[in-house]
């Protein structure tokens, strides 16, 4: 079983949880939590063995602690498989790299569906075989209309978790608070940074040292979101931008999937404009 809350900070709240849940014969197996000064407001993340108590029952003998420290918290079975979907554009590498990774049993997840404002034909090196895959082409004149049948498919399908893999399509306000908490972008900068369009070109431009790609939540604020996971690697005067696009695919792939994987393994809370990360 997995354990997340957020709630103001106040003595006892870990002496709390911990003798709840030995009362109750639960095993903790690992436990990690943080105090942030600036807010006033602690975090902690535990895994434990649940015995034979369902999740249900987990939760509700969770509750009244919950409501007594004023917390955000959430109670899931470790082996529970989040519903994910996946936005795409014409660039696949982080697609494909997830649908791999998936693949391979990396990312605890099923995917729901794959959806693109581009046919499937656009992603011919693309292992799509036994996904679904749904053709949602938008205009400026038709976004409104896109955006209702993108949320309907949403629902749907149960999707959890909606990842937006190098899709270039701006969210509009109402679908990203939709999706607030829910709703992963990998940003081919290291934000802040280099916006607009040909971001390569410019940090090449510029004599840059170091390209790097930035995940995180969306929010009706663009690229403003709260910061997943950040990396960087290091060029130099030899690298041409075709270089750089090189080089920023290889971070983007692997900055998007540790985001994902470890939103899906509740190692993420929100914290304001910020989050607290549990990294394993």
């Amino acid at each position: 079983m997995i354990l997340t809350l957020s709630c103001p900070d106040q003595p006892g709240i870990v002496a709390r949880v911990s003798a709840l849940l030995f009362e109750r014969g639960a095993n903790i197996l690992d436990a990690q939590q943080f105090d942030d000064e600036e807010t006033g407001r602690f975090f902690m993340r535990v895994v434990f063995d649940p015995g034979q108590a369902s999740v249900e029952d987990w939760r509700a003998a969770f509750a009244p602690l919950g409501e007594q420290y004023a917390m955000t918290w959430q109670m899931r079975a470790r082996g529970e498989r989040r519903r994910v979907m996946i936005l795409a554009s014409q660039q696949d590498h982080c697609l494909a790299d997830l649908i791999w990774r998936w693949r391979q049993g990396e990312l605890p997840m099923d995917i729901a569906a794959v959806v693109s404002n581009h046919p499937a034909s656009t992603y011919p090196h693309t292992d799509l075989h036994g996904i679904a895959f749904h053709h949602l082409p938008i205009t400026a004149e038709t976004k409104p209309q896109q955006e209702a049948r993108l949320w309907k498919l949403i629902q749907e399908t149960g999707t959890e978790l909606v990842v937006l893999a190098r899709y270039m399509q701006i969210l509009s306000d109402d679908l990203s608070a939709k999706l607030e908490g829910r709703c992963i972008n990998i940003h081919h900068s290291f934000l802040p940074g280099f916006k607009g369009a040909r971001p390569y070109h410019q940090a090449h431009a510029r004599g840059v040292k170091v390209i790097g790609a930035t995940a995180h939540y969306v929010t009706a604020d663009l690229d403003e979101g709260p910061i997943i996971e950040q990396d960087v690697e290091r060029i130099s005067h030899r690298d041409h931008p075709r270089d750089l696009i090189r080089k920023g695919r290889d971070i983007e792939r692997r900055v998007l999937a540790r985001a994902v994987r470890w939103h899906l393994e509740d190692r993420v809370l929100l914290n304001g404009r910020k989050t607290v990360v549990f990294t394993d």
